[in-house]
């Protein structure tokens, strides 16, 4: 079983089918929402460490909720260990039809220029949205107003409308508005340009170098896993990423596949993110609801 929560269920059924085929047994995929996935991620350290429960999560999860979490049931390094980073999804920065700004660029120009007259919508306090655009704030040194909203889908109307003005979105619910002309995308926060969006910048490219931000997807076992269990299931996992017809379901859901790690280069990544958003949090005295 794999508890899971909302895009993390989907990104699980995709991998998980092709696991199974090379494996010869079935996965079963259990969500688990509630509480950021806490729930379900706190269920799955409890499990024996014997590769019959996992954990696929999302940095959301494990590196973001700690810091705004600190009373959770369960500790992200010392419960479970790290197996396979599976995909990342990068998300797009868009901006309202009604902002001059064609670039990265000329936005933050504009914001220098304005301050504290443009506003940002986000899905939530501590939600990625909400580092994401804290991180760019910070480093691009501009002042902008918050205006969170229950999900990103809400916000996209107002945004539209020009009564918000900046938004980061995923790759699948904005990049259809900035196709239709309803918005301006005008770069993506990956490292490198997004499979998904090839004709996007990155924000690091667009004048912000080492801004980076995905949300990444992982699958770890509960701790006192052995390390030939670590590898069986690191194996099966890596090889199914790579498999064609999996990386063509994950572009349908805004995700690409991740690129080779193995374990502990897994959990090196994933303890610098955590480190990062935990500097992002303290600095903008982030909390959630």
């Amino acid at each position: 079983p794999f508890p899971a929560s909302g895009a993390t269920d989907l990104v699980a059924r995709v991998v998980t089918q092709r696991v199974a085929a090379d494996l010869g047994q079935p996965v079963v995929v259990d969500n688990k929402p509630g509480a950021g996935a806490t729930l379900g991620t706190a269920e799955a350290a409890k499990a024996a460490p014997d590769g019959y429960t996992l954990l696929l999560t999302t940095s959301s999860t494990h590196a973001i909720s700690p810091h705004l979490m600190p009373k959770l049931a369960y500790d992200p390094r010392k419960d479970f260990v790290p197996v396979a980073h599976v995909a990342d999804a990068p998300s797009v920065l868009l901006v309202t039809n009604s902002l001059p700004a064609k670039t990265v660029g000329e936005l933050i120009a504009y914001a220098k220029a304005h301050p504290g007259k443009l506003n940002y919508a986000t899905s939530g306090n501590g939600t990625i949205v909400h580092l994401n655009t804290a991180a760019f704030s910070a480093q691009a040194g501009v002042d902008m107003t918050h205006i969170p909203y229950k999900g990103t889908a809400l916000a996209i109307p107002d945004l539209i409308a020009g009564q918000t003005h900046v938004l980061f979105d995923s790759l699948p619910t904005g990049m259809p508005h900035a196709k239709a002309g309803r918005l301006r995308a005008l770069a993506v926060t990956s490292e490198k340009r997004s499979t998904l969006a090839p004709e996007l910048p990155t924000l690091a490219e667009s004048g912000l170098p080492g801004y980076s931000s995905v949300t990444w997807f992982g699958v770890y076992l509960p701790a006192g896993a052995s390390p030939a269990l670590v590898e069986k299931v690191h194996k099966a996992f890596a090889k199914a990423v790579q498999a064609p017809e999996v990386a063509e379901s994950l572009a349908k859901l805004g995700v690409e596949p991740a690129a080779p790690r193995t374990p502990a280069q897994f959990g090196a990544m994933v303890q610098a993110d955590s480190n990062r958003w935990a500097t992002v949090i303290r600095q903008h005295k982030i909390s959630i609801d």
